[in-house]
């Protein structure tokens, strides 16, 4: 009889860990604008390190979540004000085993480092147009040293 109660408490209690992981994906993706993408927390083994979480756009910030984790707060925060993609490849080799096939990985690099974030299509499109919609003062300041039409007019 105790095994059986052993077993009802071990099920309980892994529903009520999945209950509260959908109830914090829930709380902190609300208001939209969340997309599913992986990102390389570790990269000393090829291929590998990759986390499965959830992305919100929220202002100029990039909020990126785990899945599997009960904290509220991000992860990462990725500023569109200083990010910059760098490349953009398919998986390979043993990537293949973390993430599928039909997502695309970015390399992308701002003030605090290096980051590889993998996500599908449609959200890579989403990532980008919301990536290049950030207001002129946030360009690059090789963009801000290139000169504008007006500032070509002749006088």
């Amino acid at each position: 009889m105790r095994i059986f109660e052993a077993i009802g408490i071990g099920v309980l209690g892994a529903v009520v860990v999945l209950l509260l992981l959908f109830a914090r994906r829930g709380l902190l993706a609300r208001g939209g604008g969340t997309i599913e993408m992986s990102v390389r927390l570790g990269a000393r083994v090829p291929g590998r390190g990759w986390a499965l979480g959830f992305g919100r756009f929220s202002g100029d910030q990039f909020r990126w979540f785990r899945t599997f984790s009960f904290a509220l707060r991000p992860r990462r925060i990725l500023s569109r004000r200083d990010l910059v993609v760098t490349s953009r490849r398919v998986p390979e080799g043993p990537e293949l085993l973390a993430l599928t096939s039909d997502v695309r990985v970015l390399t992308c690099v701002s003030s605090r480092g290096t980051i590889e974030i993998a996500m599908t299509e449609g959200a890579l499109t989403g990532f980008l147009s919301w990536l290049e919609a950030a207001p002129r003062e946030a360009a690059s300041y090789r963009m801000r040293a290139l000169p504008t039409i007006d500032d070509q007019a002749v006088s």
